[in-house]
């Protein structure tokens, strides 16, 4: 009969063997790749896209990656929005043989007290792993932190907290694919080791006869700053400088020097790998700053626009062999180059001295940093920079070139400084700070995140920590600033 029972003994062989079988099934179904166990990017740990582990799944589920930065954000979370624009006063000026219209800053307001994140014009594509074969206190190769846009698209920098290693940073690639980046001790800095951005200062450097008197009245001119509410400032997504890193392969453009070009210099522009998408900073001097790791060369950009017929810029710089190159332009950085090249008015390049973010990513900065004075000295300037264009005509005032560095003998440690305010000061105990470029008030420059499309810099998790820079710089010992024996020349 077709459905008779059969006794349960003469069953049991049979439901052994089907036992077996689901046994089998069950093991192989494990081995399939499909039920691996993924990583949870919001946590570290791993979650089963069979749903076994549903709370790390749960964890999964509520974290995605960031095209525009990189980076890995809740779910449910948004892009920061605007909320902070960094304007202190009128800022910076600038000169070139073109003789070229000085920069301007608009006297505005202080900002509001940071307490939301800030605002930025954001990136359009997706960063990627560099190839920076570098280890360490890297001289040469990608600069994580510092990102391309389009072809070369940006990386993210995470704001204060559990420190990761440089190799979870990402720096822009083109082509799309990621690559391993190694584990980086030290942040990466432009050229020699030997440069003055680079070489620490000693702590018996000879100081200036008016070290005292000079120093004694910039910290009066802060003093007077902070009574107005003009305090000192951290210049980041404006009046700062975008850096954008490049591969090999990006496409090369012309970028007209306009006025009366210096034929060298509007030749090095003449074949440039910049990205269409670039963004210079905001504010009047539009500043940017390219590098290309595959063939070792640096070009700055001082007012570059997009116009209709291209890019157009109205002074700048270009280095070949960055990475041996001292920072300050002169003939031997580009065939054909003058010591009136640079962004800046004294020709020292500052892309070097600015807080990188990958400085504040690893929670060190192991160079010079540039300082902002206000007006600087007129007619004079001090080795290593090349010219001046300073109007102060105040026997105090600094010349563009000078050296400072925090007192030696100051126990940063007892000051009990904001995490980024002890950065500087331990980078202007060992470095220094150099005086690059003329302006209206005191301040320094941090990498401006445009290209990476993220603001990482505003708000209680940002490198400000909720407060603005004047807040930060409060506390920083200008009165123990010291300044430098100087090697004084006549401006011509």
């Amino acid at each position: 009969m077709p459905h008779a029972y059969r006794p349960l003994a003469t069953r049991a062989p049979l439901l052994a063997v089907c036992l077996l079988l689901l046994s089998a099934t069950v093991a192989n179904a494990t081995k399939s790749p499909h039920l691996r166990r993924a990583p949870s990017c919001a946590t570290g740990t791993t979650a089963t896209r069979s749903g076994w582990n549903q709370r790390a799944a749960r964890k999964s589920s509520s974290c995605r990656r960031s095209c525009r930065s990189g980076k890995i954000v809740p779910s449910n979370g948004s892009e920061r929005s605007a909320a902070h624009k960094s304007s202190s006063s009128q800022r910076r000026a600038k000169h070139s043989p073109a003789a070229v219209k000085r920069s301007e800053r608009p006297r505005t307001a202080l900002s509001p007290r940071v307490s939301t994140p800030a605002g930025r014009r954001l990136g359009s594509a997706c960063p990627v792993r560099p190839s920076d074969a570098a280890t360490g206190a890297s001289e040469s190769g990608s600069v994580p932190g510092v990102s391309g846009s389009g072809a070369a698209t940006g990386t993210s920098a995470e704001p204060p907290g559990p420190e990761k290693g440089a190799s979870e940073e990402s720096t822009p690639v083109e082509g799309g694919s990621e690559e391993s980046a190694p584990f980086r001790s030290a942040p990466f800095r432009f050229f020699a080791s030997t440069s003055f951005w680079n070489a620490p200062v000693p702590a018996n450097a000879p100081l200036d006869a008016s070290s005292t008197s000079v120093v004694d009245a910039l910290a009066e001119k802060v003093a007077a700053g902070e009574r107005a509410g003009q305090g000192p400032w951290i210049d980041t997504t404006s009046w700062s400088i975008p850096v954008y890193t490049v591969p090999a392969n990006q496409p090369m453009v012309p970028v007209q020097l306009e006025g009366n070009p210096h034929d060298t210099l509007a030749a090095a522009f003449s074949e440039v790998p910049l990205p269409p998408d670039a963004q210079a900073a905001g504010g009047s001097d539009k500043e940017l700053a390219l590098w290309q790791p595959s063939t070792g060369r640096l070009w700055e950009f001082w007012r570059l626009t997009r116009e209709n017929n291209g890019w157009q810029a109205s002074w700048g710089g270009a280095m070949q062999h960055a990475q041996a190159q001292q920072g300050v332009y002169g003939p031997e950085v580009w065939p054909g180059a003058e010591p009136w090249w640079g962004m800046s008015g004294s020709s020292l390049s500052t892309v070097a001295g600015l807080i990188s973010l990958e400085d504040l990513k690893l929670g060190k900065i192991n160079h010079a940093l540039t300082i902002g004075v206000g007006e600087t000295r007129a007619g004079v300037y001090a080795s290593p920079a090349q010219r001046t264009d300073g109007r102060s005509e105040d026997p105090l005032s600094l010349p563009e070139g000078a050296h400072l560095r925090l007192d030696p003998n100051v126990d940063l440690s007892a000051l009990h400084l904001p995490r980024l305010t002890l950065m500087i000061a331990e980078a202007a105990q060992h470095y220094g700070v150099f005086v690059a470029d003329s302006g209206s008030s005191v301040g320094f420059s941090a990498q401006d995140p445009t290209p990476t499309g993220t603001e990482p810099y505003g708000g209680p998790s940002g490198y400000f920590e909720g407060k603005s820079p004047d807040e930060l710089l409060a506390s920083f010992p200008w009165q123990d600033l010291q300044l430098l024996k100087m090697e004084l020349h006549t401006a011509t």
